[in-house]
């Protein structure tokens, strides 16, 4: 499956609206997992594999070069990947959605 792009039929869109794609790339599994265990700072593959616990090298593989290929993470050299400023970005924008979450929790 290739990486989702705006402009392109994704999962929920035909036209590939950009809300649409992002949806598509944030909803496969394992994506916000690694993107999650990013927000301390660069990791390597395996430190990045123990942190996110149970997911496979060819998962994490496939993870790593579609989040690389949207621009939201890179090679930070020898520290290993790392998100760009895109990927901060991104996690500052689902700060909302995490405080959502936990007041929902707190409901159930």
């Amino acid at each position: 499956m290739s990486p989702p792009q705006p402009g392109r039929p994704v999962r929920g869109s035909r036209t590939g609206r950009p809300i649409m794609a992002a949806l598509d790339l944030l909803g496969r599994r394992w994506t916000l997992r690694v993107l999650w265990e990013l927000r301390e700072g660069p990791a390597t593959f395996r430190a990045l594999q123990e942190r996110c616990g149970g997911i496979s090298p060819s998962v994490l593989n496939t993870r790593l070069r579609e989040l690389r290929d949207a621009g939201i993470v890179g090679e930070a050299l020898a520290e290993g990947t790392a998100l760009t400023r895109q990927g901060e970005a991104l996690l500052k924008a689902l700060g909302p959605l995490d405080g959502w979450a936990k007041r929902w929790a707190k409901r159930r």
